[in-house]
């Protein structure tokens, strides 16, 4: 059973419509034991950092998903998702993310020409072997929805990055947890083989 973490956030049914594609049992939830019994656990979303984490520990989920992580389970953060893995954010100074892993989530820098929010599909460029695109082509094409972007402490975790006014860490890997600040469920054929590729981990 796969559990998508449920903290009041957007994009939750479309995650779930994707993960049941793919023939799985899917639970959305936010009891604790319903997330610790699950075989993955998914945690999506699309808002605000802030209001995000206020939330997570509003419903006492700040302990649960360090102990899914602890536990080995297979995780995925999607979109703002992976941005509360990370230990801050500008968006909301001062309040601290999930610090599973380290990094800070930076405002996309303005550019001319650009439009912020970034929203539509840009090509990934693959990095240290990710383990969600095995079986991808080169340079695929995944949709992207933010503002802000993630910049990973460690590039040895960034399993893909993509251009738009700067570098963006698009893709993490470490151990048991996944991220990617793209939505998998809305890239089309590309998206469904990565949520694929992380059902079969």
């Amino acid at each position: 059973m796969i559990a998508i973490i449920d903290y009041d956030a957007g994009n939750i049914k479309s995650v779930e419509k994707a993960m049941q594609l793919l023939g799985q049992d899917v639970t959305i939830t936010r009891d604790r034991e319903t997330i610790l019994n699950a075989d993955k656990v998914i945690l999506p979303g699309v808002g605000a950092f802030g209001d995000a984490m206020e939330k997570i520990h509003q419903y006492g989920l700040y302990e649960v998903i360090h102990e899914v992580v602890r536990k080995q389970t297979p995780f995925l953060g999607i979109c703002l998702g992976l941005q509360l893995l990370f230990e801050r954010s500008d968006e909301t100074p001062g309040v601290e993310g999930l610090g599973v892993l380290k990094g800070e989530i930076l405002r996309i820098p303005e550019q001319e020409g650009l439009k912020i929010p970034h929203m539509g599909w840009n090509s990934l460029e693959f990095q240290n072997n990710g383990r969600l695109f095995k079986g991808l082509p080169k340079d695929p094409y995944v949709y992207f929805v933010h503002s802000y972007y993630l910049k990973a402490e460690d590039e040895s975790i960034v399993t893909a990055t993509t251009q738009y006014s700067t570098t963006i860490h698009a893709s993490v890997e470490q151990g048991n947890v996944f991220a990617c600040q793209f939505h998998p469920e809305k890239s089309s054929d590309v998206g469904i083989q990565i949520l694929k590729n992380f059902v079969e981990l």
